[in-house]
Order: C-alpha cells, then structure tokens, then sequence
C-alpha cells in the first residue's frame, strides 16, 4: 500500500462529514423549517463552503506525487481538513434557538468565527501547496499567491464589517471566484 492510499483514508473521512454536515443541516432546514428563518447570505456561504470543500478534496489528489511521508505532513493535512469541518459546523450549527431561531442573527453574531477559520484555511493551503514540493509551489504562480491574499484580506475585512450589502457582496463575490478558479486551473485527474 502507498503512503497515500493510507493517508486519502483520513481526508476521506473528515472530508465526507464535512459534507455530510452541511447536506444534512440543509436538508433539516428544507424538510423541518419549523420557525427557523433562513437568511439567504447565510446559505449563499453555506454552498460556499461545500464547494472548496469538493474543490480541496478534488485537488488533494495532487498528494499522490509525495512519496514519502513525515507524521508532522500527516499531522499537518489533518488539522488542515479539521479546520475544514470547523468552517462547515460553524457556518450551520447544529442548533440556532439562542439566536432567535434565525440564520441571519446567527451568522452576525458567529461570522468573526466563521471568516477566523475560513481565513486560516487560506493560510494552511500555502503550507499544504509546499508540502507538495517546492516546483509545483512555483508552478502554481502569481494568480495563486493574489487568490491567497486577497481572501485573506477580504476575510479580515468581513470579520471587522457587519454592513449587510458588504456581507451579501462579499458571498456573491466568493462563489463568482471559486468557480472561476475552478473552471481555470483545475486538471483532469489521471492526466
């Protein structure tokens, strides 16, 4: 067995309940609404998150080039996929009634949590991209390092803005990006 068949395990498992926890928390508020009210921003970020979740679990593929391993890379990609379970509980906990059974009060009162994680995410993709080697750091070029910092920015922006129509720009912006990036820079897998 690879090193990596080993360690994919691992992303498999924390990455699948990430997933797992947003579909099911979506499908209890489609099914069991009940007096929950959705906040349309609140569920543009909620599809947000599961979509670079997919995307980071697509593009981890690309740990198949590392041949030898170190507990610390293994322990490194572990907490890296932590965070991301992190990013998907925070943004759609298991419960709201302390927040007047509303997403919008929820998120307002969580969303430094919230862009806290989700800007970190930013931070661990370098380390992961390097621990992937040095070339195929320098491969990922200028565009990649502007995708870092500007999120990371634009995360510490919305941590320190609670302007609703920045809130709903900044989702909409993040989508609009995120399919971009995906549409451009992601190869085939086997190729």
């Amino acid at each position: 067995m690879d090193p990596f068949t080993h360690i994919k395990s691992v992303l498999a498992i924390v990455l699948g309940l990430s997933i797992a926890h947003l579909l099911q928390s979506t499908l209890n508020l489609v099914l069991h609404r009940g007096n929950k009210k959705a906040y349309w921003v609140h569920m543009l970020w909620v599809f947000y998150v599961f979509l670079i979740i997919l995307h980071f679990w697509w593009w981890e593929y690309n740990l198949t080039g590392i041949k030898i391993w170190s507990f610390l890379e293994y322990l490194f990609v572990t907490l890296y996929i932590i965070n991301f379970y992190a990013i998907a509980y925070v943004i759609f906990p298991s419960n709201i009634t302390d927040y007047q059974d509303s997403y919008r009060v929820y998120f307002y009162s969580r969303k430094n949590w919230f862009f806290a994680f989700l800007g970190f995410s930013f931070l661990l993709d370098i380390i992961d991209t390097l621990i992937k080697g040095k070339q195929y750091f320098m491969h990922s070029g200028t565009e990649y390092e502007m995708r870092i910092l500007l999120h990371i920015v634009l995360c510490l922006l919305a941590i320190k803005f609670d302007n609703k129509k920045f809130q709903a720009a900044l989702v909409i912006f993040f989508i609009a990006y995120e399919i971009f990036y995906i549409a451009w820079s992601i190869p085939y897998i086997g190729k």
